[in-house]
């Protein structure tokens, strides 16, 4: 939906300009790709660096930058959950906001070796890759607050791929007290 939305924002339409094939499986695109199955390849890491390493093609752009911040991970509570047990959550708050200021702290390769147990099957060289393009590409924020310019952002492109039929308040779904209080508590 990303890469659709970022064709259609820059003239190409998506149903007629390109033809996306859609029929393989996420986890198979990047060996479709080398295999000689299309031009270009939408990809997460660590298969886009892989791709790169194999001499398989190349990164030439970045969706996250290409179509501003996005929140592809946001974290959802009961509302309930948010008034029974706010020290909870305002821990787990906390304890993520400390990553957001280790990132923020720290070079590609300090980040690379302390993240490299989580990925046991890359090498410690393409998480470092990795990393550096992710910390050159400013991807992440220094805080977890999720503004509303990127909660519309989310809607737009919800909007525009047709899995949207009705836009939502922000205030309606979005709490940012917990991430508001851990930046300010890490300033």
């Amino acid at each position: 939906m990303v890469f659709e939305y970022i064709l259609k924002q820059n003239g190409i339409d998506p149903e007629t300009d390109v033809n996306i094939n859609q029929s393989i499986d996420f986890g198979s695109t990047a060996a479709a790709f080398s295999g000689g199955q299309g031009d270009f390849s939408v990809e997460f890491e660590p298969a886009a660096t892989s791709l790169e390493a194999e001499g398989a093609g190349f990164v030439v752009a970045s969706l996250g930058v290409d179509s501003g911040y996005v929140p592809y991970t946001a974290y959802s509570a009961k509302k309930s959950l948010l008034e029974e047990s706010p020290e909870l959550i305002q821990g787990f708050t906390n304890a993520l906001q400390k990553g957001m200021e280790y990132v923020q702290t720290h070079s590609p390769e300090e980040i690379a070796k302390v993240i490299a147990p989580q990925f046991p099957e890359t090498d410690l060289e393409t998480i470092t890759t990795i990393v550096k393009r992710y910390y050159d590409q400013d991807t992440w924020k220094d805080n977890l607050i999720f503004e509303e310019e990127s909660f519309d952002l989310l809607q737009d492109i919800l909007e525009e791929a047709g899995e949207l039929d009705e836009r939502v308040p922000y205030e309606d779904l979005v709490n940012t007290d917990f991430a508001r209080a851990a930046f300010e508590k890490g300033s």
